[in-house]
């Protein structure tokens, strides 16, 4: 199935060399709106309503937030309260402390006269990086694929092109299975409260030509259960260094139908999401996030005015139900803390 290169139809991030560019997330699918950003402040404003979003992005566009803030205020005061501003955004994804930290760490070893130009440079290295880490666990993803024989695959929320550097991470796995075979399918789940299943990675399958069927979080289980997908590929927002992965909040319950139905459960994602500091899943910070995403949608209730609402943006599969962690490095199978740590050594 010949399919025309992702990098070329689907971008997120744009940087022209002084200025970064965001796709507005929020818009999708009705608008393609694209939001010019300038410092640490309005990327952080737009990390944290979800213009912008998907862990490898918002490292991404962290690292260049904090680039044009040194570059309209090279100091090392400019660069400190850049990087509080921005890593305290979102708190569950590794990659935007991550990625903010590296900028810190280039800049810290640069002189006075070099303090932006040592940024810009960190922040281009890292959307580099992860780019070329999306397409190698791509192939890695899609030969466990091929390897299992599965052609049909359910995933849940976004983490194509929108959400991570080149390809993506779970969708880009989809991807090269779909360049590799005939018969490939998608199975998307919408993905509650904010609908990136059906906004996001319906538009970019939409986009891709690859056949799809949007379904709502609640019929996994059951298609699972039926035999209609032969697996789950989903990405993550932090790997514990035991294995446990945060991913969009859903994730779990398909990992427990996955594995009642005998149906091999991925993880994708790039080794920077890999968090050695945090011992296991219980130990990572679940961003909770405003109920109104779970009592309205789109300014418009759905629920009676008052209604409580608990509305935590991730959870935390256990290593012990993820058949491979599958990261630009190589597979990690079974998923334990020796395989993580032998990843990153």
């Amino acid at each position: 199935m010949a399919i025309e290169s992702v990098r070329e139809r689907i971008q997120a991030v744009r940087w022209d060399g002084k200025q970064l560019s965001i796709l507005d997330q929020t818009k999708l699918p009705g608008q393609e709106v694209w939001i010019g950003l300038t410092g640490a402040k309005d990327t952080a404003d737009a990390i944290e309503r979800l213009a912008v979003r998907g862990a490898p992005n918002i490292g991404i566009a962290a690292a260049y937030g904090l680039a044009m803030e040194l570059s309209a205020n090279p100091s090392l005061g400019a660069l400190e309260e850049g990087a509080d501003v921005l890593v305290s955004s979102r708190p569950t994804a590794v990659n935007l402390a991550w990625a903010v930290e590296r900028v810190r760490t280039a800049v810290m070893g640069a002189g006075p006269s070099t303090i932006a130009s040592a940024a810009r440079g960190e922040a281009q290295k890292i959307q580099a990086s992860e780019d070329a880490a999306s397409l190698a666990l791509s192939h890695h993803g899609a030969d466990v694929l091929t390897d299992a024989g599965a052609r049909t695959i359910l995933t849940h929320c976004n983490t194509g092109a929108l959400a991570t550097g080149g390809r993506g991470s779970a969708l880009a796995v989809c991807i090269e299975l779909a360049e590799r075979h005939e018969g490939v399918k998608v199975i998307a789940c919408e993905t509650r409260p904010l609908l990136q299943g059906a906004r996001l990675t319906a538009w970019e399958l939409q986009k891709l030509g690859i056949p799809f069927a949007l379904i709502v979080d609640g019929a996994a289980a059951s298609i699972l259960r039926r035999g209609l997908a032969d697996a789950v590929v989903v990405g993550c927002d932090r790997v514990a260094a035991n294995g446990d992965a945060a991913n969009k909040v859903g994730t779990y319950s398909h990992a427990l139908a996955a594995q009642a139905a005998s149906a091999p459960f991925l993880v994708a994602g790039p080794t920077s999401t890999i968090d050695l500091a945090t011992p296991d899943g219980d130990a990572i910070e679940i961003e909770e996030r405003d109920a109104a995403e779970v009592t309205s949608y789109n300014n418009t209730p759905v629920a009676p005015a008052g209604t409580p609402a608990l509305n935590p943006a991730f959870d935390v599969t256990p290593a012990s139900l993820i058949t491979a962690l599958v990261t630009e490095r190589g597979i990690a199978s079974p998923v334990t803390t020796d395989a993580i740590a032998a990843l990153l050594s």
